[in-house]
């Protein structure tokens, strides 16, 4: 076996190891399926008669929602890993004749599994409360396309959070902006009724122009250049986020 087919083989077991430690502890499933649907019931049915969007606010917020249940997932990532930091376990895998990449692409193969379950989850929910998208077979193979690469650009961006983390609790704390972001979005309503300050934040940062791509994939609303800024964004946290993660783990794993 090559280099790459060994890493490749240790990271399977990796990932194995996440989703059975998912299967023991439902509870984070629970809470990651659980939150994402309160708020949407909520928002639909407190908030959506007051909201105008220019269609049935269902089918405006889900979109919405998926990004949030996605973030909700992806920065769980951020604990797990802490917890194996400071545990002592990852002490022991380096002990062992394992790729010590395989202990990180575990963690975000578990998270990307995990969180396209529970998003499916939200989506068949918000389709049995009157959730109407009228996309194509494509179209939703792209909607699950871009969730997928979100959900992978915030996995690895909460990888390194959880490196730099010094208790599961400091972990949890760190992923807050991950979770704040899509209420500072067009998520729950038009980016255009905010105040012009905050409007501009809200128009330029990462989640939005994700929310607008998926949104239009779903709903047949107009992209525009948001597909563009969503590939973009998300690549380069990902990218960022393996770069960080994989330094911080060498530099912690070397002492």
């Amino acid at each position: 076996m090559t280099t790459f087919q060994y890493a490749a083989a240790d990271s399977l077991t990796m990932f194995r190891r996440g989703i059975r430690h998912t299967l023991r502890t439902p509870d984070t499933m629970i809470v990651a399926v659980a939150l994402p649907v309160i708020l949407m019931l909520m928002f639909v049915y407190v908030f959506g008669g007051a909201m105008s969007v220019g269609t049935d606010y269902i089918d405006y917020v889900v979109p919405g929602i998926i990004l949030l249940c996605a973030s909700f997932g992806a920065a769980s990532t951020a604990t797990s890993v802490a917890v194996d930091m400071t545990e002592g376990i990852v002490d022991r895998f380096r002990t062992m004749a394992i790729a010590r990449s395989a202990v990180l692409t575990g963690h975000v193969a578990a998270s990307l599994v995990r969180n396209l379950v529970t998003t499916g989850i939200v989506i068949g929910v918000a389709v049995l409360i009157g959730f109407g998208p009228n996309a194509t077979f494509v179209e939703w193979l792209a909607a699950v396309g871009l969730v997928a690469l979100f959900v992978l650009a915030i996995s690895w961006l909460s990888v390194a959070l959880g490196l730099i983390a010094r208790s599961a609790e400091a972990a949890n704390g760190f992923t807050f902006l991950l979770l704040f972001l899509p209420y500072v979005s067009s998520a729950f309503v038009p980016t255009s009724s905010m105040p012009s300050w905050l409007q501009w934040f809200a128009e330029n940062q990462p989640v939005t122009p994700v929310i607008e791509t998926l949104r239009g994939l779903l709903m047949g609303t107009a992209i525009g250049d948001s597909a563009v800024l969503a590939i973009g964004w998300c690549v380069g946290i990902a990218v960022f986020g393996y770069l960080w993660s994989g330094w911080l783990f060498r530099q912690k794993t070397s002492r």
